[in-house]
């Protein structure tokens, strides 16, 4: 899958912008704050119909204007052309569009156009709490499992439904009308932690190849899926945990509380591993995904890299641009706010990019390297 065609209007700082895109590699460069990330999350928002940052959709739109509006025109790896419009007004709402017809729920829409993105925000994954890498892994598995996003929100009801009952209750004797919520959550709970555990186990030796790749094969990383229903089902753990749950009046126990760990020479990665090494993993884990929705779907996404070299040194970097730009990723969008670094390790791997300058929201198009 690759965007031919990505117009822009009245988004972030950005007025007015209509990009052509090569299939392959297409660099954006400009001084920070120009907009070089603002291109590649109007892409994020056509593919998950929001923005990638810690953004609501009105933050989105340019300061003095009412709407936003973007709008892609693709070409699937199989020949099939799609057309993707997402726009926002204030006090209006959002609107997402697939040739030309609205869609009644935007969940419909994941999985169309996937994408996978690196940025500087991912170093959270390693850094910030497990509800951080549930949402991450529920993100990856919801694009191309619509079995999986259904169970997700189903539970997701259930528990809050659960949580809302156990602010009612007053004994434990009542808990007996907690059975309806426990048998949803053990039925949807089920099937996602099917998902997560085989999605993991999958991920684990991609990733590790990756990062061997990147880091010269010079330490070993694993992923590991920790989750209170590997040993014991989701209907026990809640019948133990029920007088608890009342008194402490939330759920304790289920699919929400699982974690996907990561460690560095068999120890936690986020004590261990320096800068380099994070963004090192960080780098192999998006890699993995991209790969495995490639396999199971057969469209390879979007890649998305943003501001991807600070933190890394340039052996690391070269050995990145080798993987990327081999053809083997589909199209790839790069920001860095060092052209001369950029076009320079390009032009030493003998990659073909297109190059795009930022300056002030104004986007132009300089040349083709290499």
């Amino acid at each position: 899958m690759h965007i031919r065609k990505l117009s822009l209007l009245n988004f972030k700082n950005i007025a007015q912008a209509d990009l052509d895109l090569a299939p392959g590699i297409n660099c954006f460069t400009g001084r920070n704050g120009a907009g070089k990330t603002n291109v590649i999350d109007a892409l994020w928002y056509l593919s998950m119909c929001k923005s990638a940052l810690a953004m609501t959709d009105g933050q989105s739109v340019r300061h003095g204007e009412e709407f936003f509006m973007l709008n892609g025109e693709y070409l699937s790896d199989g020949g099939r052309r799609e057309t993707v419009t997402c726009s926002f007004r204030r006090g209006g709402g959002k609107t997402l569009k697939r040739n030309g017809k609205e869609y009644e729920r935007l969940s419909e829409h994941i999985g169309l156009v996937p994408a996978v993105i690196v940025s500087p925000a991912d170093s959270f994954l390693v850094t910030d709490a497990a509800d951080e890498r549930r949402k991450w892994l529920n993100g990856f598995i919801s694009q191309n499992d619509r079995d999986y996003l259904g169970a997700l929100i189903r539970y997701n009801h259930a528990l809050a439904e659960r949580n809302r009952l156990l602010k009612q209750l007053r004994s434990p004797s009542q808990g007996e009308l907690l059975e309806v919520f426990d048998m949803q959550l053990e039925t949807h709970g089920r099937t996602i932690h099917a998902r997560r555990a085989a999605t993991i186990e999958r991920l684990g030796p991609i990733v590790a190849d990756y990062y061997r790749t990147l880091s010269g094969d010079r330490e070993e990383v694993e992923l590991v899926y920790r989750s209170e229903l590997n040993t014991a089902s989701l209907g026990d753990l809640l019948v133990a945990s029920r007088e608890k749950d009342i008194v402490n009046q939330f759920t304790g126990c289920g699919v929400h509380r699982d974690d996907m760990v990561m460690r560095i020479g068999g120890y936690p990665l986020k004590k261990y591993g320096s800068q380099g090494q994070q963004k090192s993993f960080l780098i192999a884990l998006k890699l993995a995904q991209h790969a495995i929705i490639a396999e199971t779907t057969g469209e390879r996404p979007i890649l998305l890299l943003d501001d991807l070299f600070d933190k890394l040194d340039a052996t690391r970097l070269e050995a990145l641009i080798h993987l990327v730009g081999d053809g083997s990723f589909g199209q790839t969008v790069v920001s860095d706010c060092n052209h001369t670094r950029l076009t320079s390790i390009l032009d030493g791997c003998g990659t073909h990019y297109t190059l795009f300058a930022v300056e002030a929201g104004e986007i132009t198009k300089e040349r083709e390297g290499a």
